[in-house]
């Protein structure tokens, strides 16, 4: 199986980037990660609705049909990492080929988006910047992995 992690915005910010990419390659020895960094048209200033929009349809363009769509949403369900690991483990019972974790902008997505989305998920109730999502995100998808493998980096 592989994850892809697409999210609106521009590279890693550089004091997150070694984090990010340490996650990442410790990730990656249980499956193939994949970041896609979006870069939506905005140009001047627009309302939110009409920014939510233009991302929203950058991010669609980024997703193929059959995926298995994750939305990180405020709003969405919060869950402890051994139901994640679980999650992920019936998406591999499932043959699915790629689970896309979908990181929307500072307005969030629209419909079209969450519409789409086979789980909404929440990291928490706080609200945190978009890069540091991306460092939780990669940590959390590490943590499952090696829940899954039985290994002791997550401890209860």
């Amino acid at each position: 199986m592989k994850i892809t992690i697409l999210a609106i915005g521009k590279k890693h910010d550089p004091l997150l980037m070694r984090a990010i990419e340490e996650y990442s390659a410790r990730a990656s020895h249980y499956v193939k990660i994949e970041w896609k960094l979006v870069e939506a048209k905005i140009t001047g200033t627009m309302p939110e609705a009409h920014i939510r929009k233009i991302e929203s349809e950058a991010l669609l363009s980024q997703i193929n049909p059959g995926e298995i769509v994750i939305l990180l949403d405020e709003h969405g369900t919060e869950v402890d990492s051994p139901t994640l690991a679980q999650k992920l483990q019936s998406y591999m019972s499932q043959s699915t080929k790629t689970v896309t974790v979908v990181i929307g902008g500072a307005y969030g997505v629209d419909e079209t988006i969450s519409k789409i989305a086979d789980f909404t998920w929440s990291l928490s109730k706080l609200v945190f910047p978009h890069q540091l999502v991306r460092l939780i995100l990669i940590e959390q998808l590490y943590r499952a992995h090696t829940i899954l493998a039985g290994e002791k980096y997550h401890h209860q």
